[in-house]
């Protein structure tokens, strides 16, 4: 008794609903829309970032992984020369700078006076 009931409900559930097309098109609706949400957001950041830090020069205020806020003294092809007091200098690699300050606001400038016409 139990076994024919066990088993009229198993191959109710199995009867076909959507179609495996459907299907496909569901998994790659979702695809996309992680990968704009998610992925692509991601992907321009952090291009931004390495734009920055490969465009790091000498006299800019920047903020280490650390916390430390610095400004760079000399600048080579990966290590920076920091200065976080005065007399205090360390040498940090350029992949370690987690913000770069000056740069940062001389965009946030530029894009201010984009707005502006010149009267």
């Amino acid at each position: 008794m139990f076994i024919s009931d066990a088993f009229a409900q198993s191959t109710a559930a199995a009867a076909p609903g959507a179609s495996v097309a459907a299907n496909l098109i569901q998994i790659l609706l979702i695809f996309v829309v992680f990968y704009l949400l998610l992925i692509r957001p991601q992907q321009k950041k952090m291009k931004q970032h390495e734009a920055e830090l490969k465009a790091i020069k000498v006299g800019d205020e920047v903020i280490t992984g650390g916390g430390l806020y610095a400004v760079v003294k000399s600048a080579n092809d990966d290590d920076l020369t920091l200065e976080i007091s005065k007399g205090v200098e360390v040498k940090a690699h350029r992949y370690t700078i987690r913000e770069v300050l000056t740069q940062a606001k001389s965009l946030e400038q530029k894009t201010k006076n984009k707005g502006k016409k010149n009267v």
